[in-house]
């Protein structure tokens, strides 16, 4: 019904907090030769905490959008107030119930699973900074 609420939610804010971290990235100055990549104390390149934040925000939007898509598809959003066909129905406890069990659920799944791509992609910086290379 409105599942797809909750990952909208997290990626608004998390696209704010994008904003904001390159925001005070750009302020500190750093120049580079890539604008993904920022210079550490030895030279080596080091991808950024924005752009890894932005790889979530992709995630999040992406499956929402495909998730709202869908919602629409069936009917149960629909293009005047209140939108959601739950609301008009009566069942809104029944959907603020999917949106805490399968909204949150799938907010967390995408999360963790960006959070696994964020350490594996910290371990290849780590192991391609002790070859000399950059990532």
């Amino acid at each position: 019904m409105a599942c797809f609420v909750v990952p909208v939610v997290e990626a608004i804010v998390t696209t704010a907090a994008e904003k904001i971290l390159k925001y005070r990235e750009e302020k500190l100055s750093i120049s580079v030769s890539k604008p993904e990549e920022i210079s550490g104390a030895s030279g080596e390149k080091k991808i950024k905490f924005s752009t890894k934040l932005g790889w979530l925000n992709k995630m999040l939007w992406g499956g929402s959008a495909l998730l709202a898509f869908e919602h629409v598809w069936h009917g149960e959003v629909v293009p005047f107030f209140p939108f959601l066909t739950a609301v008009q129905n009566g069942e809104t406890g029944e959907m603020l119930h999917e949106m805490a069990t399968a909204g949150v659920g799938m907010a967390v799944l995408v999360t963790v699973v960006w959070g696994i791509l964020v350490g594996v992609s910290s371990v290849m910086e780590k192991s391609a900074l002790k070859g000399g290379k950059s990532v």
